[in-house]
């Protein structure tokens, strides 16, 4: 069974910078689709990136729009851990961050593909 521990939340300044992890446990770990998504209060989980395997050492990244150029995400398939590099961080990015594995779905385009979700972690951008 996978399950996903999330870290690195916190409380930052608009403009400033956090770096969430998420520790994945699994056998196959680098061949599964890493996700992360977002919920802020009274709203739906939206999506905010995803990395997959592309064959061979290649990863794909894909990003939501709003947060191309602000946020990366990564992973050390050594370290069994994907990352989440956000920048120029503002108000309206607050939320709980969730880390998500697809382990069967190769590009997942919803939420309901993922199998793996682990419990979150808040950010906090005041303004």
């Amino acid at each position: 069974q996978v399950q996903l521990v999330e870290t690195g939340g916190g409380l930052v300044q608009a403009g400033g910078s956090l770096r969430l992890s998420c520790a994945i446990s699994g056998r196959t770990f680098s061949r599964y689709t890493m996700g992360w998504f977002r919920q802020a209060p009274e709203k739906g989980r939206e999506f905010v990136a995803r990395i997959g395997w592309s064959g061979g050492t290649t990863y794909t990244t894909y990003y939501a729009d709003s947060m191309k150029g602000r946020f990366t995400i990564s992973r050390d398939n050594e370290k069994n851990t994907i990352y989440l590099q956000m920048n120029s961080l503002k108000p309206e990015d607050t939320a709980r961050y969730y880390c998500a594995a697809s382990t069967k779905v190769v590009w997942p385009t919803s939420p309901a593909q993922y199998d793996a979700w682990g419990q979150g972690t808040q950010v906090t951008v005041s303004s």
